[in-house]
């Protein structure tokens, strides 16, 4: 299985826990052996990313949701902590739908509104390791008045639903409107632009995560099920169209031709 980025899962704040759902750092791409590529995995989320790359630059920059895998060649010296925002929070930060970021890295410079200006000025003072003491003071301040607490807490409940946990398979979007007493129409447009993807595209995304999560330990046949597919013929067919590659394969190493890390923009 690929292996390709030094990383570490930091502790998320109480604090933060509207607003930042996950926090972690990156030490640097790791690019030997030369057979252990980058892969960037499919993603139904948004990050604010504080980049430090080799010349000291530092960029502040949001990362869109990403539908499909994408494999590229290894890269090095670059430090940063991504920020992965919480479902509903997207626009109220950033100043823009979750649907108009996905497969986009955009300086934060470049989206509107004066919280998003407010909160790229703040981090780009900082190092990495600065952003979450950083965040826990001003974040408050900055989204309390600004988000639809009804609405933040219709689309997260959607989205748990959606979501494969380790007691149980997620719901089917159908059932999800019934129960949360909204139309499919209603919770596609909440998905839209809290999340950035339709349920339904949600809910992919979701279960292939699952399966490279939960895979080596578990008969194929038994992690489709485990994992929310009807079978193990439906499960090789959502993580070919999202990863590339057919399971068996990814997980061998036989893997889509790379491509070169492109640097991330700069503001």
């Amino acid at each position: 299985m690929p292996n390709a980025i030094a990383e570490q899962a930091l502790t998320t704040p109480e604090v933060l826990r509207p607003w930042i759902a996950g926090v972690r750092t990156l030490s640097g791409f790791l690019a030997e052996p030369a057979d252990k590529p980058f892969v960037r995995l499919p993603a139904a989320v948004t990050t604010v990313v504080l980049r430090v790359g080799a010349d000291a630059r530092r960029d502040v920059l949001a990362s869109g949701p990403r539908v499909r895998a994408s494999y590229h060649e290894g890269k090095t010296h670059v430090r940063c902590v991504e920020l992965q925002l919480t479902p509903g929070t997207t626009r109220p930060l950033l100043g823009v739908p979750a649907a108009e970021l996905v497969g986009r890295v955009v300086p934060l410079e470049e989206l509107p509104g004066a919280l998003t200006r407010r909160l790229a000025a703040g981090l780009r003072r900082l190092d990495p390791e600065e952003a979450v003491p950083y965040l826990t003071g001003a974040l408050p301040e900055l989204l309390s008045a600004a988000v639809d607490p009804a609405r933040t807490a219709l689309l997260r409940a959607g989205v748990d639903a959606l979501s494969v946990r380790p007691d149980r398979v997620p719901t089917q979007v159908r059932e999800v409107a019934r129960e949360l007493a909204v139309s499919e129409r209603q919770l596609r447009n909440l998905f839209t632009e809290g999340v950035g993807v339709s349920p339904k595209h949600y809910a992919r995304i979701d279960r292939v995560r699952t399966v490279l999560t939960r895979a080596g330990h578990t008969p194929w046949s038994q992690l489709a099920v485990m994992s929310g597919y009807f079978d193990q013929s439906h499960m090789t067919t959502d993580f070919r169209a999202l990863m590339g590659v057919p399971p068996r394969s990814y997980f061998t190493g036989r893997l889509p031709p790379l491509t070169p890390c492109q640097s991330m923009p700069h503001s």
